[in-house]
């Protein structure tokens, strides 16, 4: 059968797929996990078509018919017999060839997002800023500088540190030498105080008409560059998350439901699979002019999942309307999500909990969409809306929950996203919130990074659990790499380990160490103030009482460089 072919500028009628004087595709969907070819399309099983289309004949007679609330739309019980589905074509899935080019290492691969054009605006508006602060006192930075600032506090979130004071990382006994190694903590401050990201002197005019001026420009660079690294799956999810911050911010959201309440809201489109964030907005409020969008919901997914096509697209509530699916399939983009009560497509019958039994479902179809309500608990429904399910499937679990529902929990999840980020967060404590949008930008500059890095190397430190934690550990390495090399000659002896340096135990010196002859190693003994049961060896001896002692119970004298090996 000759496919029509494909026009945005056609009614919704022809966008979708019509077979006439032949079967209709299963009503079961396609399994778009293996459409990763451009070339590829949706194939059609006539045994199965056959089939269908008998089990429809059968129903016919049971079929029941439920009115909208609006009373425009009528839903029935059974799916049509000619189920129509739009035509679907998917991308090749995965890294994009410009990405699998230039990820060369690790450094690189982050380098695909935070590009060095993005740091130069943030190195030369820093000096700007470091200059009116501290006049002359100031020296210019590089990009050396800011690099290694980057590669700092994306290894104090590899250590769960970025809570933890400065003074406390910096720390000679407690903290940690890579960090002392690096920079100054009078120079990490200096960094903190003066980054900026904008022209200060004309922030003040952009300001009114845009709420994000003091990190626009930034933040549209990078932004252009995540869709251009990597092909999500067939399954995408559409969601916000809320970026914690409590300082002044004329866009900063309450969401009680939230672990932080206070914070800056994201809109974000990410792969259902490997979570990778393919685009990101910032939710900036009402707009300057003050008029109040009557469908934010419906706008958001349609500006964020611009350039998508033949992919499922999962979102909750906020974002789910019937208007919102017949858009996405003029896109060829189906839609899975819970849809709000209160809807006027939705038919009364479906809403209604008086009688429901636990566990039941209920179905509601067209010729382009499905609709199920799921009943939980004794009164309370759940309805979901769906462009992709096409038939009236129940799972054999004692819940008895629909497919509808189980593909939606499966791909649509709980704050993945938050969750992700939120383990090795880099973000510091701050009051400005450009920088709490720089440091998110680090957090997902680094996860996307991960996902090329792992998706073009699969065996790169495979079967491991933390790979996600080693990953970020040599990223943050290479990036404070050169700035360490810079200050080699200030640092100890390449062959003195970095967190011994400066201090060894006080033991007790061999008669023989002052001859000239070397003297007989000592023979281990157990420490004496340990308790017997832990049975713990040590050379170590006490200086005064001559008694074992292991490193636990040793005292530490600090010795100068000079001294560290006499």
């Amino acid at each position: 059968m000759a496919k029509p072919e494909f026009s945005v500028q056609e009614t919704l009628d022809s966008v979708l797929d019509r077979s006439d004087g032949e079967d209709v595709a299963d009503a079961e969907s396609e399994d778009f996990d293996e459409a990763s070819e451009t070339e590829d399309h949706l194939e059609q099983d006539q045994d199965h078509n056959e089939t269908y289309e008998e089990n429809a004949d059968e129903e016919d007679a049971d079929e029941d018919t439920y009115l909208s609330k609006d009373g425009s739309i009528d839903w029935t019980s059974s799916p049509p017999r000619r189920a129509r589905k739009p035509k679907k074509t998917l991308q090749t899935t995965g890294i994009t060839k410009y990405a699998s080019c230039h990820a060369k290492d690790i450094k690189s691969t982050f380098e695909l997002f935070l590009t060095e054009e993005i740091l130069k605006i943030v190195l030369e508006m820093s000096n700007v800023e470091g200059r009116h602060v501290f006049a002359e006192e100031w020296t210019d930075l590089d990009l050396a500088d800011i690099q290694a600032y980057i590669g700092v506090v994306i290894l104090a979130g590899v250590y769960r540190a970025n809570h933890e004071a400065m003074a406390s990382l910096w720390h000679p006994d407690s903290g940690r030498g890579i960090f002392r190694a690096v920079m100054t903590l009078k120079t990490f401050k200096k960094i903190s105080r003066i980054i900026r990201f904008d022209d200060k002197q004309t922030r003040i005019s952009r300001s009114v008409n845009d709420k994000l001026a003091a990190i626009r420009v930034v933040w549209n660079k990078w932004a252009e560059r995540l869709p251009m690294m990597y092909n999500p799956g067939p399954n995408v999810t559409v969601d916000d998350f809320l970026v914690p911050f409590r300082g002044r911010c004329p866009f900063r959201q309450l969401k009680p439901g939230k672990p932080t309440k206070y914070g800056i809201k994201i809109w974000a489109v990410r792969d259902s699979k490997t979570s990778y964030v393919w685009n990101m907005q910032v939710y900036t409020g009402k707009s300057v002019s003050g008029n109040q969008e009557k469908e934010p919901g419906t706008r958001v997914v349609l500006d964020v999942t611009e350039g998508l096509e033949g992919h499922t697209i999962f979102c909750d509530r906020f974002f789910t309307s019937l208007a919102l699916s017949q858009e996405l399939l003029k896109r060829r983009l189906t839609m899975v999500g819970i849809i709000d009560k209160n809807k006027p497509e939705l038919p009364p019958a479906l809403l209604a909990t008086k009688g429901r039994a636990c566990f039941s479902s209920m179905f509601g179809f067209t010729e382009t969409h499905s609709l199920v309500s799921y009943c939980p608990k004794k009164g309370e429904t759940v309805l979901l809306l769906s462009t992709l399910h096409r038939d009236a499937s129940v799972s054999s679990r004692d819940d008895k929950k629909p497919t509808i529902i189980l593909d939606y929990n499966k791909s649509k999840g709980v704050d993945n996203l938050e969750k992700m980020v939120a383990t090795y967060t880099c973000k510091r404590k701050t009051v400005r919130w450009p920088m709490v949008l720089f440091f998110n930008m680090l957090d997902v500059s680094a996860l996307n990074s991960y996902v090329l890095w792992t998706d073009a190397r699969p065996e790169w430190h495979s079967g491991k659990s933390f790979r996600r934690r080693l990953f970020l550990e040599e990223l943050g390495k290479a990036l404070v790499g050169p700035l360490m090399e810079a200050r080699q000659p200030l640092q100890p002896r390449p062959h003195t380990p970095v967190l011994n340096k400066a201090r060894r135990p006080l033991e007790l010196e061999d008669e023989a160490s002052t001859s000239h002859t070397e003297a007989a190693p000592r023979k281990r003994m157990r420490c004496f103030l340990c308790p017997r049961e832990k049975d713990r060896k040590t050379s170590l001896m006490c200086r005064t009482c001559t008694n074992p002692i292991c490193r636990s119970h040793a005292v530490y004298h600090a010795y100068c460089l000079e001294c560290t090996d006499s």
